[in-house]
């Protein structure tokens, strides 16, 4: 039986990558095992990494390797789940089965402020959309507000965003408490645009008088040199390589490189540190018990009605 590539009509290489395509599905599904701590489908520049050696990133190989996937998905070699388009999305009016299934989508999304009296306020911000399937799970777990900005922010958003921490900390202030201290955990590529988007961030919110630190949790040079993500070269044309390059060096990383388990445990790790677990808890367990009364007043049958009506 022909490998895989021959059977998709791919041409082998002549080099010393061509012997890992026989074993591209295999090597895509120990990709997809590393994800299981945040269970999203992979973007496929993602996907197609292990197809593609130790190059991952802009190199124009990989426009080859998305067409691949996109044969491989089709000849059933690779699952239809393992990549998601996270650009084209439909928007789908709600709609519900019966009264039960609206009950019960109105209880699941009942939150009360689950930072209310902490001392940090967290939001989690990242650099580009290929992180947001590791992100909002996380996200939603610890209930922090998640922000992806695909490269440098607009304005508009920086603005919104200094009226958001200005807003809780007077929110404090207005209960006679003291006000949290704001951060920010950023995830964005080691690159000379993605150092500089962590200043840029740090004095634009300055700028707009909204005091938060901002943390780069990912993707430092510590990690560069614990996890050995591929490198790419440092992109020339860039206005800030020059001092990129006499720091760093020639190379540069993509900080979705690391695989998704890794990230995982990072921003968890982070998280654990700057939030009061038994306070959130306790914050939780009131929600529970507001979502019991909820659901029982919801279904209960009103004044003068009997099941049978």
């Amino acid at each position: 039986m022909p490998e895989d590539g021959a059977r998709l009509g791919v041409q082998e290489r002549p080099d010393d990558r061509a012997p890992r395509r026989p074993r591209a599905r295999q090597e895509i599904a120990g990709e997809r095992q590393g994800h299981r701590e945040s269970p999203s489908p992979l973007p496929v520049r993602r996907a197609v990494a292990p197809l593609h050696g130790d190059r991952v990133g802009n190199d124009p190989g990989q426009r080859g390797l998305a067409t691949l996937a996109h044969h491989a998905r089709l000849a059933g070699l690779l699952d239809w789940d393992a990549i998601e388009d996270r650009i084209r999305r439909p928007v789908c009016p709600p709609e519900f089965a019966d009264l039960d299934e609206l009950v019960d989508a109105a209880v699941r999304s009942y939150r009360l402020p689950r930072w209310a009296g902490q001392k940090r306020y967290v939001e989690l911000w990242g650099e580009k959309d290929a992180l947001a399937g590791v992100l909002a799970p996380i996200a939603a777990e610890y209930h922090v507000t998640l922000m992806v900005n695909r490269g440098y922010s607009s304005q508009s958003a920086m603005h919104e965003a200094a009226l958001r921490f200005i807003g809780v900390q007077q929110a404090a202030w207005d209960r006679q408490r003291p006000a949290p201290e704001c951060v920010i955990l950023y995830l964005g590529d080691h690159d000379p645009s993605g150092e500089d988007m962590v200043r840029d961030v740090q004095d634009r919110l300055t700028m707009f008088t909204a005091e938060v630190e901002v943390v780069k949790l990912a993707l430092t040079m510590a990690q560069v040199r614990q996890y050995q993500p591929p490198p790419n070269p440092a992109k020339i044309t860039d206005p800030r390589a020059a001092a990129y390059i006499e720091r760093f060096g020639e190379h540069s990383w993509e900080v979705d490189a690391l695989p998704p388990d890794v990230l995982a445990r990072m921003i968890r790790g982070a998280l654990r540190r700057l939030v009061d677990r038994a306070m959130m808890d306790a914050v939780i367990a009131r929600e529970d018990a507001d979502k019991a009364r909820l659901r029982a007043a919801l279904l209960s049958p009103g004044p003068g009605t009997t099941e049978e009506a």
